[in-house]
């Protein structure tokens, strides 16, 4: 049975990911509006994952005596400057997604509530790979530079981009 503290943090969390799939989803359109093909699918796919995050928490919520509860969601911006630019906000906000894991871990260790803790574990090892890919992403986008011609393969290149981050080596 979920404490109320732990089900309020859970479902402020719930929120995130779906504005965090949100945001993927913006910044797939925009991409997509500007030709870069490669950048909308590999958002697209993003927004589908924080989708899944979302409901891996409403689940747990729910099956643990709480009651999930799904709340409006603040518009995500719909206009990056650059495709850089865009690629640098996605990175700060999941430093912003693993804080709140993190704080949310916090709460169930203070709470004592080691099921929730245990099940949060899988959400701090996947935002480890979040921002691996993230920060890898940026670094291929400042190697690129003004490139036209790098950034033509980078679109290409970036659906099959893979990161395996220290979390995921020994899978």
């Amino acid at each position: 049975m979920l404490s109320k503290n732990i089900e309020t943090a859970l479902n402020k969390q719930i929120r995130i990911e779906a504005e965090s799939s949100q945001v993927y989803l913006s910044m797939a359109c925009w991409a997509e509006v500007q030709g870069l093909e490669g950048v909308a699918q590999f958002m697209y796919r993003q927004s589908d994952e924080e989708r899944m995050h979302m409901l891996k928490l409403i689940k747990y919520v729910n099956e643990r005596g709480g009651h999930a509860s799904i709340t409006d969601l603040k518009a995500p911006k719909a206009v990056f400057g650059t495709f850089k630019e865009m690629f640098t906000e996605l990175y700060q906000h999941e430093l912003f997604v693993s804080n709140s894991i993190n704080e949310l871990v916090h709460v169930a260790f203070d709470e004592k509530d080691y099921a929730t803790h245990n099940f949060l574990q899988w959400y701090v090892a996947e935002q480890i790979e979040e921002e691996a890919q993230a920060k890898t992403i940026l670094d291929k986008i400042n190697l690129i530079g003004d490139d036209k011609g790098g950034l033509y393969l980078f679109d290409r290149d970036i659906q099959q981009i893979t990161v395996t981050s220290s979390v995921g080596i020994n899978k």
